[in-house]
């Protein structure tokens, strides 16, 4: 069980992460090929990864160095996912080489007491062999990370629409009890049930922040130092209804589309693109909520949409797919208005 111990400053202060952190999903993609638990949920990422890996010559030093810096296991090393890396992975790998010496000592220690680590990877003390790890994690990240970065933020945008509904109907104690099955919120406390190890960390003041996680599946994970800037990283799969996730567009439909999908499910669909409910799309639309959701199951079922559950409601928002068909028949006099209202990453 891992609890988070808030404050009203900590509430205050909690906020979700505006992009993938890169080393967090380097870490989260790596736990992919050490066990078949979701493997369904990224078939189509990981036979593409064990090709580019292949192609690239990286399957030896990835079987070698990072699996076992990395094991699916109650710890690894909290120096190689710094919070710098929020930044982007430049920022992050220059963390990495940053990290005192006798910090990444102590990680290590305390890596070795929970697996098999190979005994080389002691030199990660010193400044060279730490340059040579940023190295494979950069050869990594581009050939099996960035090829998917679009979709990452897809799902990462709909998970910050999805947040801002329990935020705007329950304040940050609604987001907090809306992060998935796996998380309680239990004032003042915050609950993980599944996490591997007994561990409690007093925020006193710091707030969290959210990382929502594209190759997380199902358990969230944290720092296992309380010093450090708290974080919990966790799974944006956990909700969603089907589909993947969307990409931020607000342009109407013209007539060329509602000619393609009909008028109501062309309206559906444009409702979408702010992130609406079953009810609001069906207002949007100006047809009864049972016409809406023929409609909504019909976009989803196409991959124009995607949907996840918020109380009793369920929330639709577009895919990378929908996003493009909207973008590309945007109606002229709207045109302007609309890429006002785009919401940035």
């Amino acid at each position: 069980m891992l609890r988070f111990h808030f404050s009203a400053e900590d509430l205050a202060r909690t906020r979700v992460a505006a992009a993938p952190h890169p080393l967090w999903e380097i870490a989260a993609s790596l736990h992919r090929f050490q066990t078949p638990a979701g493997r369904w949920a990224y078939a189509h990422w990981y036979r593409l990864a064990r090709e580019r890996l292949r192609e690239a010559g990286l399957e030896d030093v990835v079987r070698r160095v990072l699996l076992p810096l990395f094991p699916r296991a109650s710890y690894f090393p909290d120096f190689l996912t710094p919070l710098e890396g929020t930044a982007g992975l430049e920022a992050g790998l220059e963390a990495i080489l940053g990290t005192p010496a006798d910090q990444v000592a102590t990680e290590l220690a305390a890596l070795a007491r929970v697996t098999r680590m190979p005994a080389w990877l002691g030199r990660l003390t010193e400044q060279e062999t730490r340059g040579e790890l940023a190295e494979i994690l950069r050869a990594y990240h581009r050939a099996v990370i960035a090829p998917h970065e679009e979709w990452m933020y897809e799902s990462l945008h709909t998970e910050r629409i999805r947040l801002a509904r329990h935020l705007l109907d329950g304040g940050t104690e609604g987001l907090l009890g809306g992060l998935g099955p796996t998380v309680r919120w239990k004032h003042p406390r915050l609950e993980i049930s599944t996490y591997p190890t007994e561990h409690g960390i007093r925020l006193e003041g710091r707030g969290l922040l959210l990382i929502p996680s594209y190759f997380c599946w199902k358990g969230p994970i944290s720092l296992a130092d309380p010093g450090l800037p708290p974080v919990l990283m966790y799974s944006t799969h956990q909700e969603a209804l089907g589909g993947p996730a969307r990409t931020a567009s607000e342009s109407p439909g013209s007539p060329p589309l509602q000619v393609l999908l009909g008028r109501s499910r062309a309206a559906v669909l444009q409702a979408a693109a702010a992130g609406a409910t079953t009810t609001e799309a069906a207002h949007r639309a100006g047809v009864t909520p049972a016409t809406a959701t023929h409609h909504t199951t019909a976009l989803r079922d196409a991959g124009l949409i995607t949907s996840h559950r918020h109380g009793n409601t369920v929330i639709h928002t577009l895919t990378l797919m929908g996003a493009t068909m909207l973008s590309k028949n945007q109606a002229g006099p709207l045109q302007e208005s609309a890429s006002a209202r785009r919401p940035h990453l």
